[in-house]
């Protein structure tokens, strides 16, 4: 049950992250139509690109794990069977689980901290800095989620994500 809810909350950040890539390609072209038929600009196409694409790259996190297509180097864990790689990969999960804490710990403080100041961007759409630095907290967030039911399940005696795609 817990696996199967965090894999729909996963699915639902990589729908989200996939809505931002359309978003992407649609505020792009938008830019070049202004540029090159209007002598003009939104002005904030860098700035809402760059947020964009942290906002993808967090949010699809869990999402890439769920599916095995996170980039793994196992080159002494895929030599390993049975109870001693279930181990491995155990402590593998935890040091991962607590790489994205702490990293998910700072980015959380600055979100906080800009929250509380009111903190805006210098551009002249003057973007509360709490959005996009909250977008990459929750998508650090589901990650430590998804790593907890992988761990879970790797515990429980399951398969590994990427043991399919390995043997």
């Amino acid at each position: 049950m817990f696996e199967r809810t965090v894999g729909m909350i996963s699915r639902a950040a990589g729908a989200l992250a996939a809505l931002l890539l359309v978003y992407l390609f649609l505020h792009i072209v938008y830019e070049i139509v202004l540029r090159s038929f209007f002598a003009s600009s939104t002005f904030v196409l860098d700035e809402f690109v760059g947020y964009a694409v942290a906002a993808m790259t967090f949010l699809s996190l869990g999402y890439a794990l769920d599916k095995g297509a996170l980039i793994r180097v196992d080159l002494a864990v895929g030599h390993l069977r049975g109870r001693p790689r279930r181990l491995v990969e155990l402590c593998c999960i935890a040091a991962s689980f607590v790489m994205a804490g702490f990293c998910a710990w700072w980015v959380g403080r600055d979100a906080l901290r800009h929250w509380t100041r009111g903190s805006v961007s210098e551009s002249i759409a003057e973007v509360p800095l709490w959005l996009p630095v909250g977008a990459v907290w929750l998508g650090l967030m589901l990650f430590m989620l998804q790593l907890l039911a992988y761990f879970l399940r790797i515990a429980k005696g399951g398969n590994p994500v990427n043991q399919d795609v390995a043997e």
